[in-house]
């Protein structure tokens, strides 16, 4: 299974583990794990505790059960939340593949990589799609420089 949602990457990784810990431990509703998120951290709105929440499970620090969400008893390790980020969220190795000694600005990528983006999320999002897919490249790109796997110049984007 793959992800789409990715919050704005923070400025530590370290804040990873501080969200994580503020899901619970006992499966919860969304509702609930996403208001537990907000008191715990400086998260808001609820639309971003949700996108969190998404992007805990697509680095596996959380999982999703029949009786709701809660949280992995997994510390959260740079390699292996960068494995899991490259595996599990939709077009990093695409938006990886895309990157070269070159910078490119990160509406550069998403001009490159719209041609990836699901037929049903073009349709879905047809007005709105560079500001929703543009915005999900510019995230994806941040979490990349985060995880060592691209650097951030004056220019762009480089892959690393």
């Amino acid at each position: 299974m793959r992800f789409k949602l990715v919050p704005e990457a923070p400025d530590s990784l370290a804040y990873v583990e501080t969200v994580q810990q503020a899901v619970p431990l006992v499966p919860g509703t969304e509702d609930d794990c996403c208001a537990r998120i907000m008191r715990r951290t400086d998260i808001e709105p609820r639309d971003e505790a949700r996108t969190w929440l998404t992007f805990l499970r697509a680095l596996e620090l959380a999982e999703e059960g029949s009786s709701g969400y809660h949280r992995v008893r997994t510390e959260p390790e740079p390699a292996t939340m960068r494995a899991a980020f490259q595996e599990r969220v939709y077009g990093v190795d695409r938006i990886l593949a895309l990157l070269d000694d070159e910078p490119q600005t990160a509406d550069e990528v998403f001009e490159s990589f719209r041609e990836d983006i699901p037929e049903y999320e073009r349709n879905k999002h047809h007005t709105r799609l560079r500001e929703v897919w543009g915005e999900r490249v510019r995230r994806i790109l941040e979490w990349a420089v985060r995880f060592d796997l691209a650097e951030r110049t004056s220019d762009g984007y480089v892959r690393r």
